[in-house]
């Protein structure tokens, strides 16, 4: 029934193009912010910037969500109220499919970053010392030896990191597309798992929302 529903595709394909999004954001920029970290040669620094860069992780989406609200909102918002100074019109991002995916990406990268650097940071500071030392004396550049040696030498890690989430590419989570979600941007925020909720735990077909989720 779910399959040959009408549905059926859109849901697919926003569930698709949101998991493949975070997968390629959420996997690249902790690269390159662990890669970043890694040229900081003042500890306490370092350790500063990764704390920093841990908080949002902890923060709970219903809170992540309002702070999206208030920065975006077509009223009261930061971006609205400086397009307001600047004398152009205002935008209600959220009430815009096409800004939907953008909004998504960029606060799942804002809010996993750091966390997701976590195992990035150990890898890079595991490498032998000697090899950065070498390269200095043969006059290898900062970007010369991210290249070369730095990135070669965490994509043992990469990969394993890469596969294991792609085994998750179906289960992106519901809480905060859900909250971002009103009948404006349905079109392009309505995925598997907010379609389970709003089938089963709103309309009352357990069973048919059971084994859509299954």
């Amino acid at each position: 029934k779910f399959f040959s529903s009408s549905n059926f595709p859109a849901l697919l394909k926003n569930t698709v193009l949101f998991s493949i999004g975070a997968i390629f954001w959420q996997t690249l920029a902790p690269i390159v912010f662990a890669l970043m970290i890694n040229e900081v040669r003042g500890p306490k620094a370092k350790k500063l910037y990764q704390t920093i860069s841990f908080m949002p992780y902890f923060i709970s989406v219903v809170v992540v969500v309002t702070m999206i609200n208030n920065i975006i909102s077509p009223s009261m918002g930061l971006l609205n109220t400086l397009r307001k100074n600047l004398g152009l019109e205002t935008v209600y991002y959220l009430g815009n499919p096409q800004y939907f995916y953008t909004i998504n990406y960029v606060s799942g990268v804002w809010s996993c970053m750091g966390w997701n650097s976590v195992v990035y940071i150990a890898a890079l500071a595991g490498i032998d010392p000697a090899l950065y030392e070498a390269a200095t004396i043969d006059g290898a550049t900062r970007m010369q030896k991210i290249r070369f040696i730095s990135i070669p030498s965490i994509m043992g890690t990469i990969t394993i990191m890469l596969l294991l989430r792609c085994g998750q590419i179906m289960n992106i989570g519901y809480e905060k597309v859900l909250l971002m979600q009103n009948g404006l941007n349905q079109s392009s925020s309505d995925v598997i798992s907010t379609y389970v909720y709003r089938v089963g735990m709103l309309e009352g077909n357990y069973s048919y929302s059971t084994a859509i989720n299954l």
